[in-house]
């Protein structure tokens, strides 16, 4: 049961985020789109150091000076898997008008959504993966830091899924549709941590190589979409501000609660 709670727990911040559509008239002021940008990188980024490398490099201690190699191979896997998905699922950023990947006749809302949930992927793979390491009972992983990042996740997923929700508000789609496509984009997260926890038994013998894995593809989202957006154009430095907030929390719920 523990399980099934964690997993379904970044499904909630991104439903709660998306139903902002329900009370928000506008779209997201600029400045707070920037600073909630660099609330979920921090986030982020404190996750995958606190939740996801340090576990994988706890795991590995018995290879003595080589225990870096499952985190440097899987993080940089992590990064790659992400690229060749960029490139090939159609998608479209927000406050963007070009999209990316292949050449697709797919409505700008969908390309919209595809990107949320491109992105959503590594984030559902890392809860999966680490509830699947504490399932096994394996040493760095404990129930309070696997819950921690989940808690983490949503947090960050509050922001995503108004940001997604609003815009296509404002672009003459309904209340309820926005919403329920804000709501889809976070869909992904419970499916994929449940396909990583249904496969723990394979999943034991590379676990470290997961973690790290996990790890580097939410390094790319952060490197590769959120910071940019979030210090595009004036003031910045609220993208800043919002990513060492993001930091500081993620940081004290894993070390509190792990």
């Amino acid at each position: 049961m523990d399980i099934a709670i964690g997993i379904l727990i970044p499904l909630i911040g991104t439903t709660l985020g998306a139903g902002c559509v329900f009370f928000l008239k506008n779209t997201i002021k600029p400045l707070l789109q920037k600073g909630l940008l660099g609330f979920a990188s921090g986030i982020m980024v404190a996750a995958a150091i606190w939740s996801l490398l340090i576990p994988a490099l706890t795991m590995s201690e018995s290879m003595r000076k080589l225990s870096f190699i499952p985190a440097v191979v899987g993080f940089g896997l992590g990064i790659l898997f992400l690229l060749i998905m960029d490139q090939i699922i159609p998608h479209l950023h927000i406050d963007s008008d070009k999209p990316e990947g292949i050449k697709s006749s797919l409505k700008n809302n969908t390309m919209l959504v595809l990107a949320v949930t491109l992105h959503n992927i590594p984030e559902g793979m890392a809860v999966g993966v680490t509830f699947a390491g504490l399932a096994i009972g394996r040493n760095g992983i404990t129930a309070a830091g696997a819950i921690a990042l989940s808690i983490g996740i949503a947090i960050q997923n509050f922001p995503e899924g108004a940001i997604i929700s609003l815009p296509l508000k404002s672009g003459g789609t309904s209340r309820k549709k926005a919403f329920l496509l804000g709501m889809v984009s976070g869909v992904v997260e419970p499916i994929a941590a449940l396909i990583t926890v249904l496969m723990t038994s394979l999943v034991v013998p590379i676990l470290p190589y997961l973690l790290s894995f996990a790890a580097g593809a939410m390094i790319y989202v952060v490197v590769e979409e959120l910071i940019p957006e979030a210090s595009a154009g004036e003031h910045s430095n609220i993208g800043t501000i919002g990513f060492a907030i993001g930091f500081m929390i993620m940081m004290a719920l894993d070390v509190a609660l792990g």
